[in-house]
């Protein structure tokens, strides 16, 4: 087996910048700025971070829902986006004579046949779900768009076991999503995600607009789903408890970059970069003995602005081991042992 057939989903340099009006010049956001990682078939990988971290924007942009900025994504042995830019072995852009990137192949292909195999589940049930449209007709879209059934009969056996494996009920199928909490409201749109037996899931903070009662009942159906189907997640959330629960490995975002990739229970138990440690530092945790004895890390200063992004490593600005080098230059994602990744001058 070649090292890319062990992925599903490879992820190289990826970018993603949005033109922003100030005043008479157009300057960049940069919602996702330079990162990379992996997804093997049937894994769960948890991406965190605070809120306007990038990671809406990782999903949206791996599904094509925005159009890359730059980078490679790669699915399933399939080059989906490639904008041509080359890099050296520290994975800097090589640059011409001109000032402009060297380019190589660009590839931009057609995303509807790979609508299939990839799918999204949207952070709010509320708004994700046309109101004028019953529960069947929502499930089923999905399947007209594809032509996945011979006959209308078909059509509604497929919608009712959809409805079965995510526990609504058949009597359910003629209503409307106004009619339903938020949990069945997200089964619902689970149920419309799955309708196409995709390979690769996107689940934007799917419990986030839940009780937290609801939250346990619907990340227990992700792990049921994955058990049966073998689907992939990127499992987007800045729940540490949940993500730690569901996620086989765990990425940490902030401001656009990747500061930490491990294994799940190697990052809970070892974190290594200065932002981790405060993320779990801020971990609820229900032995009052051991919650009197742990200390909140509270980070100094405000989270910058992306449109005014400092120099060098993003979190230098509110970390207390931040050195002249960080000010200088963006540390690379390095290998500390055992696959545990940390984008961090002195950690």
């Amino acid at each position: 087996m070649s090292e890319n057939e062990k992925y599903l989903l490879k992820v190289d340099h990826l970018k993603q910048y949005f033109p922003v009006r100030q005043g008479f010049k157009t300057i960049p956001l940069k919602a996702v700025d330079d990162i990379s990682f992996t997804v093997k078939p049937g894994e769960t990988l948890g991406l965190v971070g605070e809120s306007g971290c990038g990671k809406t924007t990782v999903g949206r942009t791996l599904l094509r829902l925005y159009q890359p900025t730059a980078g490679r994504i790669e699915f399933d042995g399939e080059v989906l986006f490639d904008s041509g830019e080359q890099y050296d072995e520290k994975g800097k852009v090589i640059l011409g004579a001109d000032g402009k990137p060297v380019l190589g192949t660009k590839v931009d292909v057609n995303m509807l046949p790979y609508r299939k195999q990839m799918q999204m589940v949207f952070q709010d049930p509320y708004s994700s779900l046309n109101p004028r449209m019953t529960v069947e007709d929502i499930i089923g879209e999905p399947l007209d768009v594809h032509n996945l059934y011979a006959n209308r009969g078909e059509r509604r056996e497929k919608i009712l076991e959809l409805m079965e494996l995510v526990g609504l009920n058949a009597e359910h199928a003629m209503r409307y999503a106004h009619e339903f909490s938020g949990g069945q409201r997200q089964r619902i749109g689970i149920a419309r995600a799955l309708a196409v037996n995709p390979k690769f899931i996107v689940c934007d903070e799917p419990v986030s607009a839940l009780d937290v009662s609801i939250q346990a009942q619907v990340v227990n159906m992700f792990e049921e789903l994955q058990e049966k189907l073998g689907v992939a997640y990127l499992f987007i959330a800045h729940d540490l408890l949940i993500v730690h629960h569901i996620s086989d490995r765990i990425a940490v975002m902030y401001l656009g970059k990747m500061m930490e990739l491990a294994d799940a229970d190697e990052l809970n138990a070892n974190p290594i970069h200065p932002y981790t440690l405060s993320l779990l530092s801020a971990v609820p945790i229900p032995d009052p003995e051991t919650a009197r004895k742990s200390k909140r890390i509270i980070l100094e200063g405000d989270v910058p602005s992306p449109l005014k992004m400092p120099t060098g490593c993003p979190f230098r600005t509110r970390c207390r081991y931040a050195t002249d080098q960080c000010a200088q230059e963006m540390p690379q994602l390095t290998d500390r042992g055992n696959g545990h990744m940390v984008a961090c001058w002195n950690k």
